[in-house]
């Protein structure tokens, strides 16, 4: 994507209590992109994410939204931007319609009845307008809030973790929505743990405390990460990780149905130990494809070695 940038921030930076949640990040997204935001619990994602809309003022660091500065525009951001965020926050002892009409109250848009009508066409919502939100399944519930996001016509939306809880099913039907939107030039920033969805962006960013570690396509990111695989078949698997365990180039290993992927930056020394592993055992070894999760997980181990640090912040 070669778009104009809908989000340019440089230098974003929060602190909590003496501790630095999000470090100097700098990030673009540009128009109709979607965009994975990738990193552990507590890595800094929803911070990133309210700073760059409004709802949180960064300590340092400049950036704009929407063309608009994330300080002094914050309130203007906020009008022009979908944000759903983790938990559903809707009346459940209202309908779906109910709920919608709120929130068009609360954007004051006119005429009120047509854009809830045109958002429940949208989002295939008229058959069960009047059931009450709190009877919903999750999936049905995802699908309000994300109603509820774009009703205002939002050029961004920020999704912090949309789809924990769903089922696969819905899941795929939200992603199927997302990609459509992007198609009419919406941009999306999603953060998520699933690796399948962030396979589904068209970049993925990884954060890890508070620090962007990796950006790029998929393809990319894996290509980056230098990771070599192999993936054992046949004989005892359990015996064979633990023959696997501390030896000399194995960073991980992991069951995937019944094989082992055992993964390493050093691919000739990986290899070897795989080899006499493996030795005597009846299984196979054959070199495999690294997968965005292998990435993560190397990502997230590097991150928990790095040193604790501390505030460099103006007041």
């Amino acid at each position: 994507m070669n778009g104009e940038p809908i989000i340019s921030v440089e230098g974003l930076t929060k602190v909590f209590n003496g501790k630095v949640a999000v470090d100097h990040i700098d990030l673009t997204v540009s128009r109709g992109e979607i965009v994975g935001f990738l990193g552990p619990n507590g890595s800094g994602k929803t911070t990133t994410i309210r700073m760059i809309c409004g709802l949180l003022r960064p300590d340092a660091g400049a950036g704009t939204c929407l063309g608009y500065d994330i300080v002094a525009d914050s309130d203007r951001i906020k009008l022009e931007v979908g944000y759903m965020t983790q938990r559903f926050s809707f009346y459940e002892d209202l309908s779906i319609r109910e709920n919608l009409d709120f929130v068009a109250r609360l954007y004051n848009l006119r005429p009120r009845g047509e854009f809830v009508d045109r958002t429940l066409k949208r989002l295939g919502l008229v058959d069960r307008q009047h059931q009450l939100a709190g009877t919903l399944s999750g999936g049905w519930k995802q699908r309000l809030a994300l109603a509820a996001c774009i009703m205002h016509e939002p050029q961004l939306l920020l999704l912090d973790e949309p789809t924990a809880g769903v089922d696969p099913q819905a899941r795929r039907e939200f992603w199927n929505q997302i990609h459509a939107l992007a198609a009419e030039g919406l941009t999306v920033l999603v953060s998520t743990h699933y690796m399948d969805e962030a396979e589904r962006c068209h970049r993925v960013i990884y954060i890890s405390y508070g620090n962007i570690v990796a950006r790029g396509t998929v393809p990319d990111v894996i290509a980056q990460s230098g990771l070599s695989t192999f993936i054992i078949t046949g004989g005892d698997q359990a015996a064979i990780s633990e023959r696997l365990a501390g030896r000399p180039g194995v960073e991980q290993v992991a069951p995937f149905g019944n094989d082992l992927h055992v993964v390493g930056t050093d691919r000739a020394l990986l290899e070897k130990s795989v080899r006499e592993a493996i030795a005597g055992t009846g299984a196979r070894a054959e070199p495999g494809e690294t997968i965005l999760e292998d990435v993560f997980i190397r990502l997230m181990n590097k991150g928990r070695e790095a040193p604790a640090k501390t505030p460099e912040v103006t007041p």
